[in-house]
């Protein structure tokens, strides 16, 4: 379709104080295809945008440029039809807010910044949404504890068909198992009777929720919209839901590996044996003096290095079980810290009013066995000297493990279970998304994803429900789950040219992409979260999307327009991704900070969507550095598309391949890493880099 583009330009905000705006109209309207090219004091007022759609109408325009503020402002004011191309070049925060006014340089970054968008709007286009055939709108819920439990029960209520499996003979978990629960509404000070027999009984209220016992998984095949999911009972089963939430829960630390903590003497118990015990004898006496060491395996670099947030409030849940079991009983109680979150300090100040529950920081020096008793050697104590206790009986606190995923047995190639992060919890963006497996359409929930208590679980069983319900709506109208939600653009194989070279199926974090025995890549579009970083894998250019392609980007390379040596103004091609470093370049901006006008910048959905063609199409067209910036990568922060940062610093080699090939210094690339709310480190990192290609001096290839 031939492109009608009107070009609006905004001098509001101090834009107009900044930038010549004539002089940038001028330039605009003499790009390929501009219909009409208009100026306006505020196009975000309802005057400038009935502008805008008026000339839409009466101009028949299938493209937009709106040249003013960030793309990530103002974003429910510029909304226009579906069959309306939109692309915002940011001319406030990233030229007017961050560049001396009427200035030569920043009138060329504007300019640059204009006719980037033009090309880019002329080398893309509207995606059409891949819609696969019979979506589903059932769920599934795998594992029956109340996590599960909760998460079926509230997808019930919005009005979806929940299967809910459980492999054991019965619904309710660890819940079975306990005597008591902690309290988590006020006063905080009655321990409350176990909820799963409630839960359970409200569950089965519902007709809309399918209940699957004594039942395993033997494959999940397909993707969000249409998992085949084959059941086996009695016999095999096989149902078709669009989305998955799991919730198989957690297994108690292994006390076998705590000797050192006394297991496996007479008296000395797991917290979970000890809650069995009391279930199983609530009316029985228990022994005169017992001990509870908190943080048994837990915290310690030789076993668990976490907090399993769970272990102080049930050892003080159970510290009451004794003293209403057996008024005569004493409770000794030594902790590496009392860990009682929220609103659950009110129970523990509680606990601490009995005199005869004693509380003390320590560190467990030995456990030696004596006449029917144990005797603890204690050091560290906070009354500042060594303390021996005699006791009749130790509870070791002992912490969650994850259950892992495996029994899912998804038909993926990357794997059967959901991938792990450290300490084998199931896989989440932590910081923005923290139900997100690297499974779209199936989401982790509870203490399979976190250590945590009853009363979080099933809030994030209700999360994790909620996420599983957008990715159906979302799949119905084919539209990208986070975090490009609505995006409806979906990668497009040209396998003709495709040499099996394994590469996007690979390096996809998602599995979006199976293959075929030769290797040849079978693309799962729903599964896809539309990063890109399958086009930054291809070596042949195969993959591509109708909006963010190899050719779009690298037509809005070669559209800057690139000093010669002479006049001693550097070019340096930034790449941004979108979704730390951008936001952070917009925050710079806002606090007026200033860099070096002689970057060009092109957002990306991640750094690992950069492909090496546009490298060497930078440098070929005479740009005399390259500077990549995107999310941090690690344990402490992460990527949005998991390992894009990280693939960045692997696929180097290649890049270092480039650099040689075309006879340059390696120095003329380089990439940064940035949290979001770092933006006052932007103008150095921009500046040094500059700094650093002005003495590496010009681009050989400038004006070839």
């Amino acid at each position: 379709m031939e492109k009608k583009i009107g070009v609006y330009i905004c001098s509001g905000c101090e834009i107009g104080k900044s930038i010549d705006i004539e002089k940038l109209s001028k330039s605009a309207s003499t790009e390929q295809n501009i219909k009409l090219c208009k100026n306006h004091t505020s196009l975000c007022s309802t005057e400038g945008f009935d502008l805008i759609n008026n000339d839409i109408a009466s101009e028949n325009l299938n493209g937009i440029v709106i040249a003013a503020c960030s793309p990530r402002a103002k974003t429910e004011v510029f909304e226009f039809p579906e069959n309306i191309l939109v692309e915002r070049t940011n001319l406030r925060e990233q030229v007017a807010w961050c560049y001396e006014p009427e200035n030569e340089d920043t009138q060329m970054v504007a300019e640059d910044y204009l006719r980037m968008s033009i090309t880019k709007l002329n080398n893309i286009e509207i995606p059409k949404p891949f819609i696969a055939e019979n979506i589903s709108s059932e769920i599934l819920v795998v594992g029956g504890g109340i996590t599960g439990i909760t998460s079926a029960i509230e997808g019930a209520k919005a009005g979806y068909t929940v299967h809910i499996i459980e492999k054991e003979d019965k619904l309710g978990g660890w819940l079975n198992k306990l005597h008591k629960q902690i309290p988590y509404a006020a006063p905080y000070t009655t321990l409350i009777d176990p909820e799963i027999k409630n839960k359970i009984v409200e569950l089965e209220q519902f007709e809309n929720i399918k209940i699957h016992t004594s039942t395993t998984i033997n494959k999940i095949d397909g993707q969000p919209g249409h998992f085949e999911v084959h059941l086996q009972n009695e016999k095999e089963e096989k149902i078709t839901v669009g989305s998955i939430v799991t919730s198989t829960g957690w297994k108690p630390y292994d006390p076998n590996k705590l000797a050192h903590l006394g297991y496996g003497k007479p008296k000395v118990l797991s917290n979970v044996e000890f809650e069995e015990l009391v279930k199983n004898n609530p009316k029985s006496a228990l022994p005169k003096n017992i001990l509870f060491i908190q943080c048994a395996g837990s915290r310690d670099k030789d076993h668990l290095p976490y907090c399993s947030s769970y272990c102080c409030a049930t050892s003080l849940k159970q510290a009451k079980y004794i003293r209403e079991q057996s008024p005569e009983s004493n409770v000794f109680v030594i902790y590496k810290d009392i860990r009682t979150l929220g609103l659950y300090e009110e129970f523990y100040k509680e606990v601490q009013k009995d005199d005869q529950i004693f509380f003390t920081k320590g560190e467990i020096q030995e456990i030696t066995e004596g006449n029917n008793n144990l005797k603890v050697n204690v050091k560290d104590t906070l009354i500042g000297e060594d303390i021996s206790l005699s006791v009749d009986m130790i509870v070791l606190a002992t912490g969650m493990v994850p259950n892992g995923t495996e029994d899912l047995n998804l038909n993926y190639r990357l794997g059967k279970g959901l991938p792990e992060l450290k300490y084998n919890f199931s896989d989440s963006h932590f910081i923005c998304f923290p139900y997100e497996t690297r499974r779209t359409g199936i989401y982790a929930a509870g203490s399979l994803r976190a250590p945590m208590d009853i009363a979080s679980s099933k809030s994030d069983a209700t999360g994790a429900m909620l996420k599983a319900i957008q990715t159906i709506e979302a799949t119905k109208r084919g539209e990208a789950v986070h975090p490009r939600s609505g995006d409806k653009s979906y990668p497009d194989l040209y396998l003709d040219r495709c040499t099996d070279c394994k590469r996007c199926t690979e390096e996809c974090p998602f599995g979006a992409y199976d293959e075929t025995e030769k290797g040849t890549p079978l693309p799962n579009p729903n599964r896809c979260r539309r990063c890109g970083i399958c086009l930054g894998s291809c070596p042949e250019r195969v993959i591509n999307f109708a909006d963010y392609s190899i050719n779009s980007v690298s037509a809005i390379i070669k559209s800057v327009e690139i000093p010669d040596e002479f006049e001693e103004k550097p070019r340096i091609l930034v790449f941004v991704c979108e979704n730390d470093a951008y936001p952070a370049m917009d925050m710079a901006g806002q606090k007026r900070l200033k860099y070096s006008p002689y970057i060009r910048v092109i957002p990306v959905r991640c750094l690992g969507s950069i492909n090496k063609v546009w490298i060497s199409d930078a440098l070929s067209a005479g740009f005399d550095g390259i500077l990549q910036i995107g999310c941090k990568p690690g344990d402490d922060y992460q990527c949005h598309f998991i390992h894009g940062s990280e693939l960045t610093e692997t696929r180097g080699e290649n890049i270092q391949e480039t650099l040689e090939t075309m006879m340059l210094e390696p120095e003329r690339m380089r990439t940064e890493f940035v949290e979001i709310t770092d933006y006052d480190k932007i103008p150095q990192i921009i500046n040094d880099y500059v700094e650093e290609i002005e003495l590496i001096g010009p681009n050989p290839f400038k004006d070839m």
